[in-house]
């Protein structure tokens, strides 16, 4: 069986601590993602992710799947997933369903209107701290794991 390196190096950015969960509800008109990254900074959190999001939005802002293309998508929205990592900038993914049960989703830009509620959990791994940098195999920034010294 073949190892890659990219393996071994995704094996080594590995850390874990306590679990935080952090509960927290959208109301009418916030737009989510501001409210998140900025509830992040508020608190410090070295270590922030979505656990769950369940809801509704109005609107909302993705990049699909092809890097470049970024679309606006007007609701409502059931929210039917919200994952991502918050601390170091955010990098989240939504899937959201219409009336008709059809899911669109894609790289949350942000312009993510709430339409009735967002009921939010966020997670904070204790002793983690997560960064961006530049990857040359991606071509983005992307995340590093590492632990915290403190």
């Amino acid at each position: 069986m073949e190892h890659d390196s990219n393996t071994k190096q995704a094996i080594r950015n590995v850390s874990s601590g306590p679990l935080v969960c952090h509960s927290m509800r959208l109301r009418p008109g916030q737009e989510v993602m501001r409210a998140l990254l900025e509830f992040v900074e508020d608190h410090r959190l070295p270590s922030a992710f979505i656990l769950t999001c369940v809801g509704s939005v109005k609107e909302v802002k993705l990049r699909m799947a092809d890097s470049s293309k970024i679309e606006i998508f007007k609701g409502p929205f059931e929210i039917v997933s919200l994952v991502g990592t918050l601390s170091a900038g955010g990098h989240v993914h939504g899937s959201f369903g219409d009336a008709e049960g059809h899911v669109i989703g894609g790289h949350v830009i942000g312009d993510m209107w709430v339409y009735t509620t967002a009921e939010i959990m966020v997670g904070e791994v204790g002793n983690t701290i997560f960064s961006r940098k530049p990857d040359e195999q991606t071509g983005w920034d992307e995340l590093v794991i590492r632990p915290n010294k403190n």
